[in-house]
């Protein structure tokens, strides 16, 4: 398998440290509100990626963060009133809910909280105080670039240049201006730990190297996250980390490009900022999680009504295969069909060389809708209940693998039979214009229903 390595911008053949066990950690939220839309990508992009390595019979430490003490996260704390820990509970139990409408946690994923390691993140802090990376002052703690080997060698910054160019901060006793913060004094009322320097609390860059070694190791396979945070997030993680551990802090690096929405850079000024609980009014967050993987991971892209409108019925026609199929082998007969298993076996094939190519969901998604329009056309050949049989086991694997048509018949099905025992009461009651509105959602909803003596029929359409 080929990836991208953001650290020597090309692509290069991926093999994990420990023999099909990978270890990676992706940047996650900081939990002071629901997550964004941009929020999702990196998370939906290399969940999948996570999930096409357990595909391959491999296993997979996965960690997502929660940044759980921050300056977003005090301001909104004293704005309401609370605890900075009432505002992160709130707003994980938020993020899970969400989670679970884009398929994130089908597989176990660690969601450590950087207040959590506080102990690890102290003892981190003082060790790089104690090698002469890091320097104490009125309280705070800095690490100091100049000490850090090949400092933006990730991000391509050249350090002199970072140096000249840099502006100078509030407190202009850093040894250099591009000097950042490992540990920040307590401010007036803000939440404080004791440690060696001051009662305070951690950087954000620091957080994320604590839980990546305290979780996965010194060395870990894979970090990924948006490419917003390549510098200086990332680029810090690496200098930190590499002073204190005096090892690589990561072998690949996956970034994933930005969205816009309606071609313009996503804003709340703009009135186009749009959270994953906004969009989960109008549509279901499978319908999301289609949208962005249907672009490759690096490439950028745009969010509007109008994809989101295609992606609703490309996944509508998904789940209909998936239905047709079920009845088809209810009523097949028991032969078979050689030809027909030749092009799903070919059509797995080359979905797992899009994979493998540097993880081009893109080209994925395409091959399963080409293995959907196959297995129709099996249908209506009528080919043999054993090829019919391989050919469910397929395309169930290849869509689990981008981690769609996850939802249960039963359940769709239920909300069917609601609405439709609704309409015939409302016919009974004749209330045609409630009845017209639950036909029009029921359409909306991919289902077309049939009134007959016998009741009503629906079908998917």
């Amino acid at each position: 398998m080929k990836l991208y390595n953001t650290l020597t911008r090309k692509k290069e053949e991926f093999t994990p440290i420990q023999d099909k066990h990978v270890r990676m950690y992706n940047c996650g939220p900081t939990v002071y509100n629901y997550i964004h839309v941009g929020n999702a990508r990196p998370m939906v992009v290399f969940d999948t990626l996570r999930r096409y390595f357990i595909y391959k019979g491999w296993d997979v430490d996965f960690v997502v963060n929660f940044t759980d003490i921050d300056d977003k996260m005090i301001k909104r704390a004293n704005e309401e009133g609370v605890q900075v820990r009432d505002i992160a509970d709130r707003f994980i139990g938020e993020f899970k809910k969400d989670a679970q409408g884009l398929n994130l946690y089908e597989y176990k994923t660690l969601n450590p909280r950087a207040t959590e390691h506080m102990d690890e993140i102290i003892a981190f802090i003082k060790d790089l105080v104690d090698k002469g990376a890091a320097y104490p002052l009125d309280g705070d703690v800095y690490f100091d670039i100049t000490k850090a080997k090949d400092y933006g060698k990730l991000s391509g910054k050249n350090l002199e240049d970072l140096q000249s160019g840099a502006r100078i901060g509030v407190n202009e006793r850093k040894k250099n201006p591009g000097d950042f913060a490992l540990w920040k004094k307590k401010k007036e009322g803000e939440p404080a730990w004791e440690s060696p320097w001051s009662e305070g609390r951690p950087g954000w860059h620091i957080e994320c190297s604590v839980m990546a070694k305290t979780l996965l190791g010194e060395t870990i396979d894979i970090h990924t996250g948006g490419e917003d945070l390549e510098f200086p997030h990332h680029e810090n993680e690496i200098a930190q980390s590499e002073a204190h551990n005096g090892k690589d802090f990561a072998r690949f690096w996956l970034h994933n490009g930005m969205i816009t929405v309606d071609h313009e850079k996503m804003s709340k000024s703009k009135g186009n900022f749009f959270t994953v609980r906004d969009i989960s009014k109008e549509y279901d967050l499978e319908v999301l999680r289609l949208f962005l993987i249907s672009s490759h991971y690096r490439s950028p892209i745009n969010f509007s009504q109008e994809v989101m409108d295609q992606n609703k019925h490309a996944l509508e026609r998904l789940y209909n295969t998936k239905d047709r199929l079920e009845a088809a082998l209810e009523k097949a007969q028991a032969k078979e069909s050689p030809d027909f298993d030749k092009d799903v076996a070919q059509l797995k094939e080359e979905f797992c060389q899009a994979m493998e190519d540097d993880m081009n969901t893109a080209d994925a998604v395409s091959k399963l809708f080409d293995l959907s329009k196959r297995i129709n056309q099996g249908i209506n050949e009528e080919v043999g209940k054993e090829s019919l049989k391989k050919a469910k086991k397929v395309y169930g694997e290849l869509a689990k693998v981008l981690g769609l048509l996850n939802k249960e018949e039963d359940q769709v099905d239920e909300e069917v039979l609601t609405l439709i025992k609704e309409r015939e009461d409302a016919r009974k009651n004749k209330d045609f214009a409630r009845a017209d509105e639950i036909r029009d959602q029921l359409t909306e909803m991919g289902i077309a229903i049939e009134d007959s003596r016998d009741g009503t029929k629906w079908k998917r359409i």
